[in-house]
C-alpha cells in the first residue's frame, strides 16, 4: 500500500519575550538594593545647635593657642640652638687652625732633618697622623729636644679639643634639627586649627551668625559681672586695710612712738613698674593679635606680657610655660595692677592685670589687643612678676 501522506500540522515556533521580564527583574534588584542600602546606611549628622558651634569654636582657639606656645618655645629653643652650633662651629675651626698651626711646626722639624741628612725613624714620627702612636720607644723621644717634645705634646692636645670639638658640634646640630622639626609641627598645628575653626564659622547662616554673637554677649557680661564684683571686694578690703593702718598710726601717735604709715619699699617699686607695664600695654591697644608675634605691630597673647614687662626692665620668658615660673604666685582676691593672670588648665593664655577685674590681653586670631574682664576664661593662676 501506498504510504499514507502526513496530514500533521508543522510546529510554529512561539518566541518568548523574555528581555521585558529581565527587565523587570532588575528593576526590582536595583529598588532591592536602594531598599537595602537606605536602611542600611548611617543617618545624616544633625546639624549642631549654635551653642555647641561656639564651644567647638573656642576649644580650636585654646587648642591653637597651646600650638602656639609649643611654637614659641620651639623658635626659642631654635634660635638659642643656632647660636650655640654657630660657636661650635667658630671653636671647631679655631681648632683645626692651631692644629694645621702645630702640624706645620712638625713639619718644620722634619724639614730641617732632611736638609742635614738624617732624615729617619725622628721625621717619620713628625709627619705622621699620630707620633706617639707610631713610635712610643723612651729611645726615640730621648732623641728630641724639649721644644720638639713640647710640639709633639701641643699637637695631641689640639689633635683631641678638634676632635671634641667636632662631637659637640655635631650633637647640636643635631638638637637643631629636632628643635626645627617641632617648629615646623607646631606651625602646622596652629594652621590647622585655625582653618577648622574659620570653617565652622563661615558655614553658619546670617541668623544663626547673630545668634553667636548674642551668647558672646551674654559671655562678656557675665564676666564683666564678676569683675566688678570683684572690684567692689578689692576695694573693700583696701579701705579696711587703710582704716586699719590708720588706727594702729593714731595708738602709736598717742603713745608717743609714731611710725610712717603706708606701702611698703617693695610695694612702692613694684607699683612703678606696673605703672610703666601698663602705659605699654594701653598703648598697644587696638593692635592684632597674630600668633608667634612679639611687637611691635603685633602680638600673640605672651608677647604681649615679654614685651611690656621688658618696658620696666624686667626679662620675662617667652611662653606662658615658663612665664607662670616667674615670680611670686598671687591669689585672685590679691591681685596688683601689672600682675600676670593664666587661663586654662593647659597655661595657654596669659593677660596683664589692670585693676576692677579687668585685664589688657592679646585675645585671639581676628581680635585685637583689648581690655577684658578676667572672668571671660577660666583662671589657672596669676603671678607678680619681680
Amino acid at each position: 500500500m501506498p504510504a499514507l501522506a502526513s496530514h500533521r500540522k508543522p510546529r510554529t515556533r512561539v518566541r518568548t519575550t523574555t528581555p521585558a521580564v529581565g527587565l523587570t527583574t532588575a528593576a526590582l534588584a536595583s529598588v532591592t538594593l536602594l531598599s537595602t542600602q537606605s536602611a542600611t546606611a548611617a543617618p545624616a549628622e544633625p546639624k549642631p545647635s549654635i551653642e555647641e558651634v561656639q564651644k567647638k569654636v573656642d576649644a580650636l582657639y585654646r587648642q591653637a593657642g597651646t600650638a602656639t606656645q609649643q611654637y614659641n618655645k620651639a623658635k626659642s629653643a631654635s634660635a638659642g640652638q643656632r647660636s650655640k652650633v654657630d660657636a661650635l662651629l667658630e671653636a671647631a675651626a679655631k681648632r683645626a687652625d692651631k692644629l694645621n698651626e702645630t702640624r706645620r711646626e712638625l713639619g718644620n722639624y722634619a724639614t730641617a732633618q732632611y736638609r742635614s741628612g738624617s732624615i729617619a725613624p725622628t721625621a717619620t714620627f713628625f709627619l705622621a697622623d699620630d707620633p706617639q702612636s707610631y713610635f712610643d720607644q723612651d729611645q726615640l723621644m730621648a732623641r728630641m729636644t724639649s721644644q720638639q717634645q713640647k710640639a709633639v705634646a701641643d699637637f695631641r692636645t689640639q689633635q683631641k679639643e678638634a676632635a671634641a670639638k667636632r662631637v659637640e658640634a655635631t650633637k647640636s646640630l643635631e638638637t637643631l634639627t629636632e628643635s626645627q622639626a617641632t617648629l615646623r609641627t607646631s606651625k602646622q598645628q596652629v594652621q590647622t586649627k585655625l582653618t577648622e575653626a574659620r570653617s565652622l564659622l563661615s558655614k553658619l547662616t546670617a541668623e544663626e551668625k547673630a545668634r553667636l554673637a548674642e551668647l558672646e554677649r551674654k559671655k562678656e557680661a557675665e564676666a564683666k559681672r564678676k569683675a566688678e564684683e570683684l572690684a567692689r571686694q578689692q576695694a573693700a578690703k583696701e579701705k579696711a586695710e587703710q582704716a586699719a593702718e590708720e588706727e594702729a598710726g593714731q595708738e602709736e601717735a598717742g603713745s608717743g612712738t609714731g611710725t610712717e604709715t603706708g606701702g611698703t619699699g617693695s610695694d612702692s617699686g613694684y607699683a612703678s613698674k606696673a605703672e610703666k607695664v601698663l602705659a605699654f600695654a594701653r598703648a598697644q591697644i587696638g593692635k592684632p593679635y597674630v600668633w608667634g608675634a612679639t611687637g611691635p605691630s603685633s602680638y600673640d597673647c605672651s608677647g604681649l606680657t615679654q614685651a611690656a614687662w621688658k618696658e620696666a626692665g624686667v626679662d620675662l620668658p617667652r611662653t606662658t610655660w615658663d612665664q607662670v615660673e616667674v615670680g611670686t604666685r598671687v591669689a585672685t582676691a590679691d591681685l596688683q595692677p601689672g600682675d600676670l593672670v593664666f587661663f586654662y588648665d593647659d597655661i595657654s593664655h596669659v593677660g596683664i592685670y589692670k585693676g576692677d577685674g579687668m585685664m589688657i590681653h592679646a585675645p585671639k586670631p581676628g581680635a585685637n589687643v583689648r581690655e577684658e574682664s578676667i572672668y571671660y576664661m577660666p583662671i589657672y593662676g596669676s603671678v607678680r612678676p619681680a
